[in-house]
């Protein structure tokens, strides 16, 4: 718990992903303690924060992403791109890729990728947005439906388990409205901003619940996936 605990640390009471980040870090983690097991490979994996939340339920957790990622590489393990990792056929027991669908020119061919270096019936979760703002243009590419999600991930051979939205209208109303008031946090409005932008984060997530929740509104997919397993083996990963 502590470990999850400095995960979220890095996003304080006034940050405008706050609400966003503690929704799907909640998601994520509970899907690592059904399904992670062994050998992890996180596709994309920045600065590889994702550990806090996952690696307690795994072996190895290894990240892979490109030299030129926006992000602090310290804690790459592999250097590649998604539809060309540098790693054997089936070499992983389960995968973990968080908002980096969107940033992929060929979406299919990394997912195509990611079954290869995949075990027979590992399983692999994966998040995609629906509503976001632009970010790290230029490379910011596509949002996915959950018909688009699941045209993806049999095209690419995967069984799908399920594909779940994690929030409603108002974490997403919530979340674009934060970073567009963020952008006036200058000066004298500095802390009138962080106030607002705080509330927000702190009243959304509240809203976001019951009758007042309306999943067509979304911002954000998850989606727990597995590689089919071996003619007549139900495969080494089996969820918990």
């Amino acid at each position: 718990m502590s470990s999850e605990r400095e995960y979220y640390r890095s996003y304080p009471w006034y940050d405008p992903a706050r609400a966003v980040v503690r929704t799907a870090g909640r998601q994520i983690r509970d899907r690592a303690s059904r399904y992670f097991r062994g050998r992890l490979i996180e596709i994309g994996c920045g600065t590889k924060a994702k550990r806090h939340l996952v690696g307690e339920f795994v072996d190895e957790h290894v990240g892979l992403d490109h030299r030129d990622c926006p992000h602090d590489p310290s804690n790459i393990d592999l250097f590649g791109s998604a539809d060309a990792i540098p790693a054997p056929d089936a070499s992983f027991d389960c995968a973990l890729s968080t908002a980096v669908l969107e940033h992929l020119e060929e979406p299919e061919a990394a997912l195509r990728e990611a079954c290869r270096v995949l075990r027979p019936g590992a399983y692999a979760v994966y998040t995609a947005p629906l509503f976001w703002h632009l970010h790290e243009e230029p490379r910011d590419f596509f949002r996915y439906t959950r018909f688009g999600l699941e045209h993806l991930f049999r095209r690419a051979g995967f069984e799908i388990v399920e594909i779940t939205p994690l929030s409603g209208f108002w974490i997403t109303f919530g979340s674009a409205t934060s970073y567009y008031v963020q952008r006036f946090a200058r000066g004298l409005l500095r802390y009138p901003v962080r106030c607002v932008v705080g509330a927000i984060q702190w009243i959304v997530p509240r809203l976001d619940r019951g009758r007042f929740r309306d999943e067509r509104f979304t911002w954000m997919y998850l989606a727990v996936v597995r590689k089919p397993p071996a003619e007549g083996d139900t495969g080494p990963v089996a969820p918990r």
